[in-house]
């Protein structure tokens, strides 16, 4: 039994550490940590069986008995931790991204170098259902050479304000996904990004210095072309969809719904709406990203989403805000770490 500690006890953590508990094979959550743990988190953690409870990570690094972390700290904290961790000689999954900067993603590569530690991102869209069947099809050949890939990505609603402040920019928070999706529907980098994007949801956000609304085109060393659309408000929710298109047809996928009822009337034709939020969408992907990560570990093979996996996405954010502000292509080689 792999005994893996939580490093951060906020939203996504406690989404870790209830998955680990309940789905997840041959792990459990024997620590969590976080500097501002309550009362209320501490009683959710003992009910799960976690009585080990922290407020500084370090305590977890120094058990001997844990194997692995799971790194879902605010993401200022990534890198910092994720090298200690490292010297600590536990196995790492960490929350994307990395790092908002490239010279401390790189220092974390520089620690993983002649090291056993496995080291896993947190790219879980990479574990739906839906995006699994569409790479499916492109290795299988289905598609052929690929043409076109869009991607749409809709938020139900902004993040509030003081979120935004630091979150490092809608490309680094939000499209960071979405930029992971075009390499792993193509198996392909990105070579050059070109993005146009404005304020058409909250006009904060423009004061705060980000976007809301964005489209960025890509072209990919395959020789693709790559579309993402982005917008922070879809008022009927959680617009996922993707689509590639090649040589020999097309493949896509549409968003998942609470049914696939459709009900037509002389009124008209409805149908669900989209599920509404992420955990809803994408919760049986955050079970199956751990769960490989867990058996990475126990059968020493190498993790599904590596550390380059991890800085690709950055790299690429980096060009499309340079692009924004520069009001041209990007070549991805401009960014340098």
């Amino acid at each position: 039994m792999l005994n893996i500690g939580i490093i951060g006890a906020g939203r996504i953590g406690k989404v870790h550490a209830e998955s680990i508990t309940y789905h997840v094979k041959d792990a459990r959550v024997a620590a969590i940590a976080d500097p501002f743990i309550s009362e209320d988190t501490s009683l959710w953690a003992k009910s799960l069986g976690i009585h080990n409870i922290y407020t500084d990570y370090k305590d977890i690094l120094k058990d001997e008995s844990i194997h692995a972390v799971l790194i879902c700290s605010s993401t200022d904290t990534h890198a910092d931790i994720s090298i200690d961790a490292i010297r600590a000689h536990k196995h790492v999954f960490c929350e994307k991204p990395i790092s908002q900067d490239l010279g401390e993603i790189k220092e974390v590569m520089e620690a993983l170098k002649d090291s056993d530690v496995k080291y896993q991102v947190g790219f879980n869209r990479r574990f739906d259902h839906n995006f699994e069947a569409v790479r499916k099809a492109v290795n299988d050949g289905q598609i052929g050479d690929i043409h076109i890939v869009k991607i749409t990505s809709r938020d139900p609603d902004a993040p509030p304000i003081e979120y935004v402040k630091v979150s490092g920019g809608m490309f680094l928070d939000m499209t960071i996904h979405d930029f992971d999706m075009v390499r792993y529907l193509t198996s392909s980098d990105v070579v050059e990004v070109y993005a146009m994007g404005d304020c058409l949801v909250n006009p904060v956000i423009k004061d705060v210095g980000d976007i809301d609304t964005a489209i960025i085109t890509m072209k990919l060393a395959n020789g693709a072309i790559a579309v993402i659309d982005n917008s922070r408000k879809a008022d009927y929710g959680y617009d996922q969809r993707a689509e590639v298109f090649g040589s020999k047809g097309q493949v896509a996928v549409t968003n998942d719904t609470n049914s696939t009822a459709v009900i037509s009337t002389a009124s008209g034709v409805t149908g669900e709406k989209p599920l509404y939020f992420f955990l809803e969408r994408y919760m049986a992907s955050f079970s199956k990203e751990v769960s490989l990560f867990v058996r990475s570990i126990i059968d020493n093979t190498e993790v599904p989403v590596n550390i380059n996996d991890g800085l690709q996405p950055v790299l690429i954010a980096k060009a499309a805000k340079k692009s924004i502000d520069e009001n041209r292509p990007v070549l991805l080689s401009e960014i340098t770490m």
